[in-house]
């Protein structure tokens, strides 16, 4: 089918369909925030959304589109539709629209982030742009192909996935779906990851690494403060030394320019806790959590190697680093006893970029010049 016929058939986006979905989602966004242990997001309240709009669509009542709800733990689905194609082995996907948020406190909004609100042509609320926007367009998209059922060379399909923002609990999201090779055959041709909070194609992503700094001293009274190894302090000097190794071995990289990433690699924590006490009391551990987010430039595994060298040789240097103040010490020669730093890592994501000499860059630039909908011309070209 040529992509003026694509594009005819398709029509526009349903702009008054688009919100409605997009409403009920938003609606259901305090629901799908994502920060175990307090947060575990139900992401089967989303897909419910997007079955009441796919479903009467579906193969099950005379439609053509192909939905598979596939669930590895309870209300945390994930959704795989499929409009089939004419021609055996050509396909082209949509994968990442992810059903989970990021944490919102209504106390630090100027509205309420849990229902979708419209200021002119701004649509506002949690998830509008990462990721329940993107869930809903898609969802139009595969409704509209099943509503017109255009004659396409390849099959077109949709993967709406759980547990993006946090992956503390395995086993739930696009990796369970990888690891029983649900997505194989989306390997025979391009694949489209729709997961992005600016306005235009993304070409590159950073991979994240989620990692725990744990810290063990020596608790005692804070007025006898020389009778301690506080965790506290030698978490930060310690940290201050990891964070100086990562930057010298993981510099900003030059192909950071040429794929417009507006941030170089980084190492920083974002979490501190520890096991409570009085403000007179210094604590014998704590836990500095973090993250790095790596340009795609750079191995995972390399970064994650890294940072335990550094971890071990502070370990095994510990007399070396900074302390804070006249009796501020990591080691107790007379009670033999010396702080110490475990570093360990949740599930890390590798980052991608598109290759800018192929073929599915040029013709996700084509359509996007093209405007409306980006993937009419992805279609007609794939």
């Amino acid at each position: 089918m040529a992509a003026a016929s694509v594009t005819h058939t398709l029509g526009d986006l349903n702009k008054d369909s688009f919100v409605s979905l997009l409403s009920k989602l938003i609606g259901e966004s305090k629901h799908v925030q994502n920060n175990p242990p307090d947060l575990i997001p139900e992401e089967d309240r989303i897909v419910r959304h997007v079955l009441d709009v796919l479903r009467p669509l579906s193969t099950a009542n005379g439609g053509p589109l192909v939905i598979n709800h596939v669930t590895y733990k309870p209300n945390r689905g994930n959704l795989i539709v499929e409009y089939p194609g004419t021609q055996p082995g050509k396909i082209l996907s949509f994968v990442g629209m992810h059903m989970d948020v990021v944490t919102a406190n209504p106390s630090d909004w100027d509205f309420d982030p849990f229902t979708l609100s419209i200021e002119g042509d701004k649509l506002r609320g949690r998830g509008t742009t990462d990721c329940l926007g993107h869930v809903a367009l898609v969802a139009e998209l595969m409704r509209r192909l099943g509503e017109t059922k255009p004659q396409l060379k390849s099959t077109v399909v949709a993967v709406f996935i759980a547990s993006e923002e946090n992956s503390s609990i395995p086993g739930v999201g696009v990796d369970a779906l990888v690891k029983d090779r649900l997505l194989d055959k989306l390997k025979q041709g391009p694949l489209f990851w729709i997961d992005t909070a600016d306005k235009q194609p993304c070409i590159g992503t950073g991979g994240m690494i989620p990692w725990k700094l744990h810290v063990t001293g020596k608790l005692f009274h804070s007025g006898l403060a020389h009778k301690a190894i506080n965790p506290l302090e030698l978490a930060m000097e310690a940290l201050k030394v990891i964070q100086s190794r990562f930057y010298t071995d993981f510099p900003p990289h030059p192909n950071e320019k040429v794929y417009g990433f507006a941030t170089p690699s980084t190492m920083k924590p974002t979490q501190w806790s520890y096991p409570g006490g009085g403000i007179n009391q210094i604590p014998a551990e704590c836990t500095v959590c973090g993250d790095v987010r790596l340009t795609p430039f750079y191995s995972v595994t390399d970064v994650m190697k890294k940072l335990q060298e550094y971890v071990e040789d502070l370990n095994a240097n510990i007399e070396n680093l900074d302390t804070r103040g006249p009796v501020s010490k990591y080691v107790l020669p007379d009670e033999n006893l010396r702080g110490r730093m475990t570093i360990t890592f949740d599930e890390a994501m590798s980052g991608v970029a598109c290759n800018l000499d192929s073929r599915g860059f040029h013709v996700l630039c084509k359509a996007t010049e093209s405007g409306g909908w980006a993937c009419k011309t992805i279609f007609y070209h794939w």
